[in-house]
């Protein structure tokens, strides 16, 4: 039988409802019975002591908010009789001691990748286009429309309603109630070709906002992503259209090519439209080099490399209540199982660690370490406080409608994903993450922002936990959408790869679905399993202007 309640840590003074509790009703945990004293929906929390004002409400072992006002053992927490509240947190000399998990029945497994002159290895092979500037996304929609669909690369996202019944049934007279009852046609938009480049997965078009306008510390960034995108393991090249007048000049985007690879020797295609006699030679040109790249890419076949190449990002977005005690947990036994591994994994959302810094601090190998993450942490914190907001305004209405009444509560659930291993490394937003085990990166608790920073540190796979559904994914790392509950697996079974409900229900445990998650991985990795995301051609890209962004 499902059980109705628990209790996550043995420190915590609430407990969350795995299922509907209705007034009056008793429920019991252990040797200990509960009087529910109003209606609990699932995923939400009630007390399991009486609370008087300025209490600290404790969950996963931390303080996650206070009371507000007096609260009775059995009363629903919510937004009106607590606020966030976060312990405080600072460097201490300690040695954190770590017990890796059993890994002996994949030291030997490896996946199909495709190996760099550098020695990283992707688990696909994609060809980028880049405009260096928000000016040329115009000529990267012109060279997407001449390229895609020719070379055999349309996918899902290429299906398309067949309007014409709508304007016929319109010309005859139908009423807008005929109208929305009408049934749409929907046609695959698929050219029907096989690749022309079967060895290359696709054409990525990055078009953004930036790349002049803004500050030259923004367009130092944005050059400096680029530059991780197109030294990524999972690019075999790229064309990069500049005007030639913006702050994001070519020379910016080489240096960080060259301080990421000093050795690049990947197809690189820069082309200024300003030198261009017109946009049609302009486009032809890089129409015609792209061409050329992608044959060069196309000679690029899968050879077998172990798992200590994989580069894993970990992201969670729509979260819910049961996010925290289902997909992250089981994501983060995943993360643990590639760091022992000797692969590398990279937990971002700096906003979304609110509350559980001094446990990330004390899990750094070393002082620089712990203080770089403190102090990237604070800064990121004062920022938000100059302009009016903080941390603590982080959870979104959904967020709060499903049980993350707080950031402390969010946070220390969205933690989970990066398991228990030491913190080998603390990244600033855009830079590479170089070290085995596991990172830290900060970016923003936005997903899309915060993906696209875990790729341009070089994730090869992104591992995305959803409560509430989150239909996106990233240009070059394919991402994999993990469900914390088995209703929303259900009812948007289109972008959920795998079901971590099965956790709230008990058929699984963290560790089993945590091994199926690493399946997953490899799956993915060889080249055997295509993700929902790529499959609905979800290539998102925001890059983040370091700014305010929670």
């Amino acid at each position: 039988m499902q059980p109705r309640v628990l209790r996550i840590h043995p420190n915590d003074n609430v407990i969350v409802a795995l299922d509907q509790l209705n007034a009056g009703e008793k429920v019991q945990l252990q040797s200990d019975i509960y009087e529910i004293r109003q209606d609990v929906p699932p995923k939400h929390k009630f007390a399991q002591v009486d609370f008087q004002p300025g209490d600290n409400i404790t969950m996963y072992g931390v303080r996650v908010g206070k009371a507000v006002h007096s609260i009775s053992q059995g009363e629903v927490i919510t937004t009106q009789n607590i606020h966030h509240d976060a312990e405080s947190y600072h460097l201490r000399e300690q040695q954190y001691q770590w017990q890796p998990p059993s890994v002996d029945c994949w030291r030997e497994t490896t996946f199909e990748g495709y190996h760099r002159a550098n020695g990283k290895v992707g688990v696909a092979n994609y060809w980028l286009v880049i405009p260096l500037v928000f000016c040329e996304n115009r000529n990267l929609q012109v060279m997407r429309e001449a390229l895609v669909k020719e070379l055999g690369y349309n996918r899902s996202r290429s299906h398309r309603f067949d309007v014409r019944t709508l304007v016929d049934q319109y010309r005859a007279g139908a009423t807008p109630d005929d109208l929305l009852a009408a049934p749409i046609a929907l046609s695959n938009g698929s050219s029907g070709q096989h690749r022309t480049f079967p060895n290359v997965d696709g054409i990525q078009f990055l078009t953004h906002e930036g790349g002049c306008g803004g500050t030259r510390q923004d367009a130092q960034t944005l050059c400096a992503l680029f530059a991780g995108y197109i030294t990524h393991a999972n690019v075999a090249g790229a064309t990069v259209l500049s005007l030639g007048c913006q702050n994001a000049e070519d020379k910016l985007l080489l240096e960080e090519i060259e301080k990421r690879d000093a050795n690049f020797n990947k197809p690189l295609h820069i082309l200024e439209q300003q030198q261009s006699a017109s946009e049609e030679e302009f486009l032809a040109e890089a129409i015609k080099k792209t061409f050329v790249g992608l044959t060069e890419a196309n000679r690029l076949e899968r050879k077998p490399a172990p798992l200590s190449k994989l580069v894993v990002g970990l992201e969670c977005g729509g979260s819910d209540g049961f996010s925290g005690i289902s997909a992250n947990p089981a994501v983060g036994h995943a993360a643990d199982l590639l760091v022992a591994l000797g692969g590398s994994v990279i937990l971002s959302e700096f906003p979304e660690l609110c509350g559980v810094e001094q446990e990330l601090t004390d899990r750094c190998t070393d002082r620089a370490t712990a203080e770089r993450f403190i102090n990237l942490m604070r800064a990121y914190s004062r920022r938000a406080e100059e302009v009016g907001s903080g941390f603590d305004m982080n959870p979104s209405p959904g967020n709060i409608k499903d049980g993350l009444i707080t950031d402390a509560i969010k946070s220390a659930g969205a933690a989970k994903k990066g398991g228990t291993s030491p913190v080998v490394d603390v990244l600033d937003y855009p830079e590479p993450a170089t070290k085995p085990g596991l990172n830290l990166l900060c970016t923003p608790g936005n997903d899309v922002e915060s993906t696209t920073g875990l790729a341009g540190a070089g994730a090869t796979v992104i591992l995305f936990t959803t409560g509430l559904g989150t239909p996106t994914g990233n240009a070059v790392a394919p991402t994999l959408k993990i469900a914390s509950n088995a209703t929303l697996a259900k009812r948007m079974s289109d972008i959920i790869d795998i079901n971590a409900g099965t956790v709230i229900s008990g058929e699984d445990t963290i560790e089993s679905k945590g091994e199926e998650i690493l399946d997953y991985i490899i799956r993915t990795a060889q080249g055997n399993y295509t993700p929902k995301a790529v499959r609905l051609g979800q290539d998102d890209f925001i890059p983040w202007k370091r700014g305010v962004s929670l």
